[in-house]
């Protein structure tokens, strides 16, 4: 009886806050609000944060229907400028198609922590829009605005070190999302002289990294991440270094998935290193392929394949199938990959090869691989063995890959991507 007072104690309390976020907003959207915008919207973001988690989705529900356009308006506007498209009419059709919520947002971004607030209240959103899709349009606002506020132009480009605050420095250990960073002695190699650290950060979020990566100066392109995160092992000398392999890049910031910050940050710092040391002459990353061992196991299905490509496809699922007993499930082992015989290999090799350079270039393709790709890398080698810790070798069978980031020719890599033709080495162009 007790627990029920209390819920619906919190229920009736979640009700009047909601009501008084929704007033605050709309006294901010007022002409009296904008003059006192910056107290307004201190207000509303504490009440944000104060509403129970049932509220908050009940408030972007009310974004959705309450703080959209007025759709009569819109469509006497635009019948107005389809009439007469002069610049007069175009201006007024823009200014009512736009949601009273994103003049909003604008708001709340004018008061100081506003950028980091709706940051977070975007997170919050979506981890409802994929189940609540009348959502999307109060998603698509927030997108549109953070990918501005967030443009690469505003971005500051900082060098993490030993010698970097011991703050920032626990935002790598804490954020780090590709290879885990397992303490202070780990951290502390992987910013020894041989090895980079580069974040992007926001003016309006200074003390908070938005992404980080990882880069290793090596002799030659890795084929395997164990010797690259041993933390045991000896930087090598600077003369050795003639390759840089970006091994991790991670975002600390949920609330800005989708805004492209990545594939900038790779090749600012590829010019960054480029300029400290001339000698570098191969840009490329040692990289995982998280989605390979789901597909493999889905039966590897690619539609579209000619018809001798789509034999050899099968041929090798077979060969590989036929070296574990028809499980595939045995080989996620290091010890079963090990000893994995030479037509195994070769067959898991091909597999690979297809995967990274037909499916790749569908909607449902690897992430890793569509990110790089569509940013203008090369698919340059596949690696056996390149990961054999319990995550590579469940997600990819311990397959690695490399890419090549040629900058001259990022670009028309990238226009082949958007094409969806993939830019392959003729290395990888022979497994096919």
């Amino acid at each position: 009886m007790l627990d029920e007072l209390r819920s619906a104690a919190r229920k009736v309390s979640g009700a009047h806050q909601l009501r008084s976020l929704l007033i605050d907003c709309r006294r901010l959207l007022s002409e009296r609000g904008e003059a006192n915008s910056v107290v307004i919207a201190r207000g509303l973001v504490a009440r944000f944060r104060a509403l129970p988690e049932e509220q908050q989705g009940t408030f972007f529900e009310r974004l959705s229907r309450d703080f959209s356009p007025d759709p009569k308006a819109v469509l006497a506007s635009a019948q107005a400028y389809a009439s007469e498209p002069n610049a007069a009419n175009l201006q007024r059709l823009t200014q009512l198609a736009e949601p009273p919520r994103q003049e909003l947002l604008r708001r709340i971004n004018r008061t100081p922590g506003g950028t980091s607030s709706i940051v977070a209240m975007r997170r919050s959103l979506l981890a409802r829009v994929g189940k609540e899709p009348e959502l999307g349009a109060v998603e698509a606002d927030f997108l549109h605005l953070l990918s501005s506020w967030f443009n690469p132009g505003f971005l500051q480009l900082q060098r993490v070190d030993w010698k970097s605050p011991a703050q920032l420095l626990e935002q790598i250990i804490r954020h780090e999302a590709v290879h885990e960073i397992d303490g202070w002695n780990d951290l502390r190699r992987r910013l020894q002289p041989d090895r980079r650290c580069f974040a992007f950060f926001h003016p309006q979020l200074p003390d908070e990294p938005l992404i980080f990566v990882e880069v290793a100066l090596l002799p030659e392109m890795p084929a395997a991440i164990a010797p690259l995160i041993d933390k045991a092992s000896k930087p090598l000398p600077n003369n050795q270094f003639k390759v840089a392999a970006f091994y991790s890049i991670s975002n600390c910031q949920p609330g800005l998935k989708g805004v492209s910050l990545g594939n900038f940050l790779i090749k600012r710092v590829a010019e960054e290193l480029k300029r400290e040391l001339p000698q570098l002459k191969t840009f490329c990353t040692l990289s995982p392929i998280p989605g390979f061992a789901r597909w493999l196991r889905g039966g590897a299905a690619i539609e579209g394949l000619p018809k001798g490509r789509a034999e050899r496809l099968g041929e090798a699922r077979q060969a590989l199938l036929d070296t574990c007993g028809g499980e595939l499930d045995k080989l996620a082992s290091a010890a079963a990959l090990r000893a994995l015989p030479a037509e195994g290999s070769a067959a898991l090799l091909r597999l690979g090869a297809y995967y990274l350079g037909f499916h790749s270039t569908a909607a449902g393709g690897d992430p890793v691989a569509r990110f790089h790709l569509d940013n203008g890398a090369r698919l340059e080698r596949l690696n056996a063995l390149g990961d054999l810790s319990a995550k590579g070798v469940r997600q990819s069978f311990g397959l690695m890959v490399n890419y090549l980031y040629d900058l001259a020719k990022v670009e028309s890599h990238h226009e082949k991507f958007v094409h969806a033709e993939v830019a392959q080495s003729r290395l990888l162009a022979s497994l096919l």
